[in-house]
């Protein structure tokens, strides 16, 4: 069983497929942090992310791997290197690189082979795991995405106000949105979760229960 949950950045995604693969208790597969894996080779091998041939060059040869659902960049544990501003920065932009996607698809295709999970991204219900049984889009106003995006920065000690917050947030969505390759967008068959006024365990809640309900 694949269960794919789709959306902008801050509305919550990965920790709610996070929290909903604990309660399945099945696999989960956080597809934004393979995209800033390679991100930040792109930073490390010191080249532009807007070089397409440059970025595609190092996501072919990047070795990339996921052991107990975190991710190595040859061979080294970079689970907190992948969060800094820095590569946050850049991400969305060596995403939309379409030779960077060809692979990483390919290797979340793989990973949906070894049994179920819970998948998070921008493409997995479209592009990704079509065939899923069940797909989410989960979404949340500009500035209550924005919020969340502040308040779990500021905890980590970043001095970013709420107002570039927001900024950051509005020209990721435009590039996410109107990219050529994979742009970001709901499945036809998703079911939209708008988690603007929820908290994350009433979102999680009423995940589980429609998978519950419907696989039943």
């Amino acid at each position: 069983m694949i269960i794919t949950i789709d959306g902008p950045a801050g509305s919550g995604k990965s920790t709610v497929a996070r929290l909903l693969a604990e309660r399945l208790g099945v696999r989960f597969l956080d597809t934004g942090a393979m995209y800033r894996t390679i991100a930040l080779a792109v930073l490390q091998a010191k080249i532009s992310e807007c070089d397409p041939a440059a970025v595609a060059a190092v996501a072919a040869d990047a070795k990339l791997e996921l052991r107990d659902g975190v991710m190595h960049l040859d061979g080294l544990n970079v689970a907190a290197k992948i969060r800094s501003p820095e590569v946050t920065a850049i991400s969305s932009i060596v995403a939309a690189n379409p030779a960077v996607r060809e692979r990483l698809v390919e290797l979340q295709r793989e990973v949906g082979t070894m049994g179920s999970l819970v998948t998070e991204g921008r493409d997995q219900g479209t592009v990704v795991f079509p065939a899923a049984k069940f797909k989410f889009f989960v979404t949340a106003t500009v500035d209550a995405r924005a919020r969340r995006r502040h308040r779990e920065l500021v905890a980590k000690g970043s001095t970013l106000t709420l107002d570039t917050v927001k900024t950051q947030l509005r020209q990721r969505d435009e590039r996410d949105e109107n990219r050529e390759h994979a742009p970001m967008k709901p499945a036809d068959d998703a079911t939209i979760v708008d988690t603007s006024a929820m908290s994350i365990a009433q979102v999680v809640e009423a995940l589980v229960a429609t998978v519950t309900h419907e696989a039943n």
